[in-house]
């Protein structure tokens, strides 16, 4: 019985291995841009799995790119530091004072831990900055708010990515680590967000995909259900397309307009999909990149047919 027991649990393993050959096939070589950020950057636990799958993907032969933020982080600091924080249309007013913290967190302490966790396994990853050889040009932005603009500071909005510091690395075998701290044309330090930094990144590299780790399962096809959260009997959408996703924007609720927006301008600029998953279940990553039924909400360009709510995920189209 227990030789039994045994052999059936290997031939699960096996499986689930051979499971993965069509995608380890399909996606070998080709670069994955990763966005970083949510509960699974400030989770032990999943802090530590996420960088397993990225090394997972360095040794699967794939071509891992992260992309990180770190709210969390610079808000904590900020505390620490007595100094008041406030948001204005949901973007942090940024002083000059601030972006010092912003810069000092964002590149010396969250991009430095991302890299450490990375290397446990290998000398793999290599820290950047978006000012690093001018990787991110921003431009200073402004919010509206009751129909005024209002000045935010120093931060910005990526007008341009120069990839070749990223190319270089990732032909020599490293994993590029990205903080999304830029400078403008006239040498202003930005802040710039995560998000729309990714896709821009994702767009410029010709990634195969761009993949977002956030704290929900995916976008639901009831946003916000019932005005007090989401409808418990809502599903994930399992795929859209860029026009179906355009229409559902301005429904969104306000923390999923900045991501569904980065993964409706990475497939309208080149990018065959982009996912966004639920960083707080381990090993997402790889669930979604190396399993048939995959997770979470895949975009897709208009030419492939999809639906609202989707099909169920075992049934997304993987012509393109």
């Amino acid at each position: 019985m227990r030789t039994a027991h045994r052999q059936n649990e290997a031939l699960a393993k096996a499986a689930t291995l051979i499971e993965a050959l069509p995608w380890l096939e399909r996606f070998h070589g080709k670069i994955v841009v990763l966005k970083y950020g949510g509960n699974a950057m400030t989770d032990d636990e999943l802090r530590l799995a996420f960088a397993q799958d990225v090394v997972f993907l360095h040794y699967a032969g794939l071509r891992p790119v992260v992309v990180h933020g770190g709210g969390p982080q610079i808000s904590a600091q900020l505390d620490r530091l007595g100094m008041q924080t406030t948001f204005r249309a949901g973007l942090r007013v940024t002083s000059k004072e601030t972006m010092d913290v912003v810069r000092m967190v964002l590149t010396g302490q969250v991009n430095r831990e991302i890299v450490g966790l990375i290397n446990q396994h290998g000398p793999f990853a290599v820290g950047l900055s978006g000012e690093d050889a001018h990787l991110l040009t921003a431009r200073r932005v402004q919010a509206e708010v009751n129909g005024e603009l209002v000045d935010l500071g120093h931060v910005g909005e990526v007008e341009a990515v120069n990839p070749g510091a990223v190319a270089a690395l990732l032909a020599d075998g490293r994993i590029p680590v990205i903080s999304t701290v830029a400078r403008s044309e006239a040498g202003e330090v930005l802040n710039v967000n995560a998000d729309t930094a990714a896709a821009a990144v994702a767009v410029q590299l010709g990634a195969a995909k761009l993949v977002f780790l956030t704290d929900v399962a995916g976008l639901y096809a009831s946003w916000p259900g019932n005005g007090s959260g989401i409808d418990p009997d809502a599903e994930v959408i399992s795929q859209l397309s860029a026009d179906e996703l355009e229409a559902l924007l301005p429904g969104l609720a306000d923390g999923m307009i900045p991501k569904m927006s980065a993964c409706l301008a990475a497939v309208r600029g080149g990018v065959p999909q982009a996912h966004v998953l639920d960083g707080r279940l381990p090993h997402a990553i790889l669930l979604e990149i190396f399993t048939d039924s995959g997770i979470g909400t895949m975009v897709v360009p208009d030419r492939v047919p999809a639906s609202t709510p989707s099909p169920s995920p075992g049934e997304r189209d993987v012509s393109d």
